[in-house]
């Protein structure tokens, strides 16, 4: 199964957090912060996202912008062309 976005939107895989650990302690998932990066999967069919995006590319988006989607096991998030801040060069 694979997702395809429509319009202005973007499927990304945000990049997993290493776990953390305070001493002995372990930081829960529900204290971490929320990922704002990760790979682009798939781009939708907008002319103008097409020339700044593209599949492969790296990304910053907006802290709580864009939907959470889990599609077999893997979690994903589709986001609009707003939320998008930057492109990560390396």
């Amino acid at each position: 199964m694979r997702i395809i976005p429509i319009d202005d939107r973007v499927v990304v895989k945000p990049l997993e957090e290493e776990k953390r650990k305070v001493g002995n302690i372990i930081i829960p998932d529900t204290a971490k912060e929320k990922p704002q990066m990760g790979d682009v999967v798939a781009v939708g069919n907008d002319e103008e996202l097409k020339e700044v995006v593209k599949k492969g590319d790296r990304i910053i988006y907006a802290k709580y912008g864009g939907t959470d989607v889990e599609i077999g096991g893997e979690k994903y998030l589709i986001v609009k062309r707003d939320d998008i801040l930057g492109i990560v060069e390396e």
